[in-house]
């Protein structure tokens, strides 16, 4: 399998599945001397983990991670403090998989000769044959985007030393559609979102904040608290604060479920959501990913063009289509209407629109970067379809009797918003490059 790696300069690889022992991603490029910690990781982590809503597959998987790699384990001379910082090695992060059981297995063993309509379980089986991991559906399986949005705190990390901000919230669902909202008020409200979930999150609170588990645990003794915690996940489930929808919304300013900037559309798409779900079918929906601060010139010409780094998230499981800036909607314009124009005021340039989405050429214009994906709804659906017994061929019926998501949608911002950031921070070191050599020309 060699599609499980991606960048050149800050590179990602990926290994792992639904049902394995777990996941791990090898991070290389991450910057020497940088701060990172267990407990970050997870805070992103716990974004996109199942069972945390009513939107969501009842998995109850806590996506706990533990940095295996590439920090110092203590300070190199004595008050050094570089403890538990990045050493410039590749960095290698693990997330065991603790809510697998057998009767979740048997689930899949029963009904493994059918393959779901829609789902990658018919084209692997063609492609791995009898060996294919078709339990949870392996490295296919939405879980392995768990190591994709690990990587992305580790490169928004980086990115924010340069002043460039990535943040992403939930556009569309079910239909329903959040409309134009100032991007300033976008980031706030992600932010207060992502504090939000920190905050009622029982693992997140019982574990980091209670420091159960902690930095300075060598790993076996880590793995001796998982093992713990995988017996506690439901009473520590149970623990877990009320959450009254309108005391979020006083305290937060934002919505309970989804991070969505406007309340009121927000519930309105978790009822539509809602409304299709108990039909036993599943939802939609699109999900827009900003990156502001990106300096002008960012990009690779011709064939590693910014726009077409971003289309790279058709990886993401469930995405089907990604559009920069008015993307598909240029069709019916003219150009006139589709341009940017600009203008100078007090020595900057000022764009008019960003139609282009802050990508002109294939290169970064300064303005704000803005991609939308189209996310499918879940292929695993409480209706009868028709398929086959993939070993037999003949025709039969299959109904999905394993845990399922209402809608991926609400759990995939966190991973474009990850993935957009490893994007931009590989895009990064080489425009600094280019900068490099522009200093060395003025000398």
């Amino acid at each position: 399998m060699i599609g499980c790696h991606f960048g050149k300069l800050f590179q990602v690889s990926v290994s792992g599945g639904s049902y394995q022992d777990g996941l791990s991603l090898i991070v290389q490029g991450a910057a020497p001397g940088m701060s990172i910690t267990e407990q970050e990781i997870y805070a992103d982590l716990l974004l996109r983990k199942p069972g945390a809503d009513e939107l969501s597959s009842p998995r109850k998987e806590p996506d706990l991670p533990v940095i295996y790699n590439g920090i110092n384990a203590a300070d190199t001379i004595e008050n050094a403090g570089n403890k538990h910082q990045t050493n410039g090695t590749p960095l290698g992060i693990l997330i065991p998989n603790l809510d697998r059981h057998f009767i979740h297995i048997k689930q899949y063993q029963d009904t493994n000769r059918t393959p779901r309509p829609g789902h990658a379980s018919y084209a692997s089986f063609m492609k791995y044959g009898q060996a294919d991991d078709a339990i949870g559906a392996g490295i296919f399986s939405g879980r392995y985007t768990s190591t994709i949005v690990a990587a992305g705190v580790v490169a928004k990390k980086v990115l924010e030393r340069f002043g460039i901000k990535v943040f992403s919230y939930v556009k569309e669902m079910a239909g329903v559609r959040c409309p134009e909202v100032d991007l300033e008020k976008l980031y706030e409200t992600t932010v207060a979102y992502k504090k939000m979930r920190c905050d009622y999150d029982p693992f997140y609170q019982q574990i980091y904040v209670a420091n159960r588990l902690n930095m300075d645990m060598r790993f076996l003794e880590k793995m001796k608290i998982f093992a713990e915690i995988e017996n506690e996940i439901d009473d520590i489930r149970r623990k877990a604060p009320e959450i009254v929808a309108r005391e979020i919304q006083s305290k937060y300013g934002i919505h309970h479920i989804v991070n969505c900037p406007d309340i009121k559309v927000a519930q309105e798409m978790v009822d539509a959501v809602n409304e299709i779900s108990a039909t036993g079918d599943s939802a939609g929906g699109v999900v827009e990913v900003v990156a502001t601060g990106v300096p002008a010139g960012l990009g690779e010409p011709v064939f590693e063009k910014l726009d077409a780094e971003l289309g790279r998230m058709l990886g993401i499981g469930a995405v089907k289509g990604v559009e920069v800036g008015a993307g598909f909607g240029v069709k019916d314009m003219t150009g006139y209407e589709c341009n940017d124009r600009m203008h100078a005021e007090n020595g900057k340039v000022v764009f008019e629109s960003n139609n282009a989405g802050g990508v002109t050429g294939g290169l970064a214009s300064g303005q704000a970067v803005v991609a939308r994906l189209a996310v499918k709804p879940t292929p695993t659906i409480d209706k009868k379809q028709n398929t086959i017994d993939k070993y037999t061929l003949e025709n039969t019926e299959l109904a999905a009797i394993t845990r399922r998501d209402p809608t991926i949608t609400a759990r995939i911002w966190p991973v474009a918003e990850a993935y957009t950031a490893c994007l931009l921070l590989d895009q990064l070191l080489a425009y600094t490059a280019y900068a490099s050599y522009k200093q060395i020309d003025r000398k």
